[in-house]
């Protein structure tokens, strides 16, 4: 395919030497983050051979260049994970000054430690990989452990998708409302949780749960008052929807008059959206770090831009500039 040459004079900043490229996990979210900086994705080639391996060309000079490679490691996990590996060896041997994964949604994270004896640690093994590829730098939002960023060797830049969440529930007035509370839809999730209820200046609620095995929910208790009380559950993704819809019966059963979901990652595996639409749920608030193909869409859901808070960051990265302050007001 033929891309034209990029203007390098991109959104605040001379972005001389940087080259932008998507692989094809989410075409069109790297295209939204071209548009934001003001460039054009760089020429990049991704077909399969007869047996189904993957055959990629990177159609234009990289040499000296600071490359960003934006890649979801979202499903199909194993095919986009493959095609990183494989776009980070060819850029390497390309003679990249520099390669930056923007992976704004990481792939495995949730096999991030040791539960029974001889399990591996997969979203480790996943970071050898990467690294090993040649990447020298990792942009990731909202990861599903905190830990993850110390797999790596190289600097990870943690973003996190609250502050969009929460400027959100503010222009829609949720921030002047008394009858607001936030809830996190387990222990692990409470900081998440504070951070958005100080933003709205809203007192938190936890579910307490256990999860008798993978993609199973048991709600135990909830701490905090909902009575009367319009929720909105935060979360880092909605996978299979469970854990959201028994945490909202059972807020409803507190007494809850509402319930909403606002969570960083669609994953929405199996028939999670027609659960969702189906559901005591009022609304569902995503960002489009994965894609999400129109089977999945319902009316009951909402996809805010993520392209805006990547693009921000890899303009701050090629320019040396403070990542974190994007951060200051979010804790």
């Amino acid at each position: 395919m033929a891309i034209a040459e990029t203007s390098r004079i991109g959104r605040g900043g001379d972005l001389d030497n940087m080259k932008l490229f998507s692989g094809n996990a989410h075409h069109e979210l790297g295209k939204r983050v071209a548009d934001y900086l003001g460039l054009e994705l760089g020429a990049l080639t991704s077909t399969r051979f007869s047996d189904g391996e993957i055959r990629l060309m990177v159609e234009e000079s990289a040499r000296g260049d600071d490359v960003f490679i934006i890649q979801p490691t979202c499903q199909p996990v194993n095919d986009t994970l493959m095609e990183l590996l494989i776009m980070l060896d060819a850029f390497r041997r390309a003679s990249a000054s520099r390669i930056t994964v923007v992976c704004p949604y990481y792939g495995y994270a949730r096999q991030d430690k040791k539960i029974k004896p001889r399990e591996p640690v997969t979203a480790r093994l996943v970071a050898d990989l990467v690294e090993r590829a040649g990447a020298h730098r990792m942009v990731c939002v909202d990861l599903h452990a905190e830990q993850i960023q110390g797999f790596f060797d190289i600097p990870v830049d943690h973003l996190y998708a609250g502050p969009i969440l929460g400027n959100f529930y503010l222009e829609a007035g949720y921030g002047e409302a008394d009858d607001i509370v936030i809830v996190s839809p387990d222990v692990a999730g409470v900081g998440r949780a504070r951070s958005l209820a100080e933003m709205l200046r809203a007192p938190i609620a936890i579910i307490a749960k256990r999860r008798p095995e993978p993609n199973k929910v048991d709600i135990v208790e909830i701490i905090g008052d909902v009575s009367g009380r319009r929720c909105i559950m935060i979360d880092d993704m909605c996978d299979t929807g469970g854990t959201m819809i028994m945490g909202a019966e059972a807020l409803l059963k507190r007494g809850a008059v509402d319930v909403q979901v606002a969570c960083t990652h669609a994953v929405l595996s199996g028939n999670a959206s027609q659960r969702l639409q189906d559901s005591v749920i009022s609304q569902v608030i995503v960002l489009d770090t994965v894609p999400i193909p129109s089977v999945k869409t319902f009316p009951k859901l909402q996809v805010l831009p993520s392209a805006p808070l990547l693009g921000e960051a890899i303009r701050r990265i090629h320019l040396n500039e403070s990542v974190s302050t994007l951060f200051r007001d979010w804790r």
